[in-house]
C-alpha cells in the first residue's frame, strides 16, 4: 500500500540500476517524483510504470548532467519547486582501468558528473530545504571512497569527495531539521561495470549485491538516520572504530611546532 504523501523526491541517474530502484521504493514510501537521466525513453517507460503500480505523480526530466545548460535546468528545478522533500544525487560513472591506460579526457567527465554536478544539485536544494526546515539529501558514495586503491584512483577521489562532503554537510546543518546521508555500495548488479569495462559476470559472485538489496538497505539506513550506509559490509563494528579512530586524530592535525621526529635527524 502506497503511504501518505511525503513531498517530491529529486532522482539523479534514474532510468536504470540504483537510481530506478530508489524511485520504485520512494513512490512506494509515498513521495512524487521528479526522475533525472539522459535517456528520455528509459525514463517514461519507468515512470510509467511506477505510476501504474502507486499512483504517484512522476515527472520526465531529461538532462545530462555533464552539460552545463542541462544541468542548470535541474538546479533551477531544484531551487524553484518548494515540493521537493528529498535529493538523491545518484548520477555518477566510473572505470575500474589505471592511470596509464585511461584517457584523461574520460577522467575530466567523471569528476564534471561525479563531483561538480553532485555539488551544484546539493547546493541548490539545501538552502530552499532550510528554510522550510525539511529535507533530506542521499548522496551515493562508493566503498572506494574508504579503500580508494581498490579501483582507478579519479574514481576514487570522487567518491572520496563525496563521502567527505556529506560528512562535513552533517556536521554543518546539525540542527536546521534536515537529513543527510552517504551510501556506500559495494559491487552491485548494474550496468555500471559493463559501461566501465567490466562486466558483473567477471566478477566474484560472492561480492556482488543486487541493486534491491543495497537500496533497501541503504533506505532502512536512512530512516534509521545513519550518516555512512554500508550494507555489504557485516561487521558494522569495524567501520565504527575506524571513523572513532579518524575523528580521534582531529586534535593533532595542526600544530605550530614540527613533530619531534623530524628532529631526530
Amino acid at each position: 500500500m502506497t503511504q501518505s504523501f511525503k513531498g517530491t523526491a529529486l532522482i539523479t541517474g534514474a532510468s536504470t540500476g540504483i537510481g530506478s530502484i530508489y524511485a520504485e521504493r520512494l513512490a512506494r514510501r509515498g513521495y512524487d517524483l521528479v526522475l533525472v537521466a539522459r535517456n528520455r525513453e528509459r525514463l517514461n517507460t519507468l515512470a510509467n510504470r511506477i505510476t501504474t503500480q502507486t499512483q504517484r505523480n512522476v515527472e520526465v526530466l531529461p538532462a545530462d548532467l555533464a552539460n552545463a545548460e542541462a544541468l542548470a535546468k535541474v538546479e533551477r528545478k531544484l531551487r524553484e519547486d518548494a515540493s521537493i522533500s528529498l535529493l538523491v544525487n545518484n548520477a555518477g560513472i566510473g572505470t575500474h582501468t589505471g592511470l596509464l591506460e585511461s584517457d584523461v579526457e574520460r577522467m575530466a567527465e567523471m569528476i564534471t558528473l561525479n563531483v561538480t554536478a553532485l555539488t551544484r544539485l546539493t547546493y541548490a536544494a539545501i538552502p530552499g530545504f532550510v528554510a522550510r526546515k525539511h529535507g533530506a539529501v542521499i548522496n551515493i558514495s562508493s566503498i572506494v571512497s574508504l579503500a580508494p586503491e581498490l579501483l582507478n584512483g579519479v574514481y576514487g577521489g570522487s567518491k572520496a569527495y563525496v563521502t567527505a562532503f556529506t560528512q562535513s554537510l552533517h556536521k554543518e546543518l546539525a540542527g536546521t531539521g534536515l537529513k543527510i546521508q552517504a551510501v556506500l555500495p559495494g559491487a552491485t548488479a548494474t550496468d555500471f561495470w559493463q559501461i566501465g569495462g567490466l562486466p558483473v559476470e567477471n566478477l566474484d559472485p560472492a561480492i556482488v549485491m543486487s541493486a534491491q538489496d543495497l537500496v533497501d538497505g541503504a533506505l532502512q539506513d536512512f530512516d534509521d538516520d545513519v550518516l555512512i550506509s554500508i550494507p555489504s559490509m557485516h561487521d558494522l563494528q569495524s567501520f565504527e572504530r575506524y571513523d572513532a579512530s579518524r575523528k580521534a586524530l582531529f586534535d593533532q592535525l595542526s600544530s605550530n611546532q614540527l613533530a619531534p621526529r623530524y628532529n631526530a635527524r
